[in-house]
């Protein structure tokens, strides 16, 4: 029986469809399907903010509902800076106008350390460090310690696509010497959930990226095993 997942993601995302269509590639009973929302800069302002409005995302999720999907997740991190208590908010108000079950990316990594026991962590993503201490700050009201960063500074998200894959394992690595429990490569249009398998081997520390988090918490919802998804790193065998 086949399984529907739907995917709401920012309008400048250009990684998380060939990621999370590559992380399925062997499981045909299982298909993802994408919508957007207008999604054009990242930043505090309030101009920025107003992209994630609840009403572009029920919008958004009624035309995933067309296709009969079982679950949705809004595959994107801006729960992290805007408030996780928000984030939540945001997911529910979606569930209830759509009456199926809903989560998002930072929803997701919240469950992946819960569900791997982390409380200190290490973050790395692209934004200016404005950004990054609000998602410290947001995390840590969660209980969950940042032991060590990297940030790139980088203000295009829609260039976050195309930053190299050595430069984060070079930073996923320097942040690795500060011994947390796992890390998390936080961005949904960053590449680095394929460097998953090689650097947990090399760091020992387990690696939340965060379009496998929402990949795996996603599969959960619907009632999957996510260890059918191979290959693309530990987050997986969390059950």
């Amino acid at each position: 029986m086949r399984t529907r997942v739907g995917m709401i993601t920012p309008s400048l995302n250009t990684v998380v469809e060939p990621i999370t269509y590559g992380m399925l590639v062997n499981l045909p009973e299982i298909t993802v399907h994408f919508t957007r929302v207008s999604v054009t800069s990242v930043s505090l302002d309030e101009q920025s903010d107003a992209q994630f409005a609840e009403q572009p995302m029920i919008d958004a999720a009624n035309l995933l509902i067309d296709a009969k999907v079982d679950v949705i997740c809004w595959n994107g991190t801006s729960g992290g800076w805007r408030g996780l208590k928000e984030d939540a908010d945001l997911c529910a108000a979606v569930s209830d106008a759509v009456n199926v079950p809903v989560t998002s990316a930072s929803q997701a990594i919240v469950s992946a350390f819960k569900q791997s026991e982390v409380t200190r962590y290490g973050l790395v993503t692209p934004y200016f460090g404005d950004m990054q201490n609000q998602i410290i700050s947001n995390y840590s009201n969660m209980g969950f310690e940042c032991v060590g960063e990297a940030h790139l500074n980088h203000s295009d998200g829609f260039s976050y696509a195309g930053i190299d894959e050595k430069v984060w394992a070079l930073n996923i690595k320097r942040v690795a010497e500060s011994k947390p429990q796992a890390i998390t490569t936080m961005c949904t249009n960053i590449d680095c959930a394929r460097l998953a398998h090689d650097l947990e081997k090399e760091t020992g520390v387990l690696l939340i990226d965060s379009v496998s988090a929402t990949l795996w918490a996603a599969l959960k919802l619907a009632g999957i095993d996510p260890s059918l998804v191979r290959s693309w790193g530990d987050i997986f065998r969390l059950n």
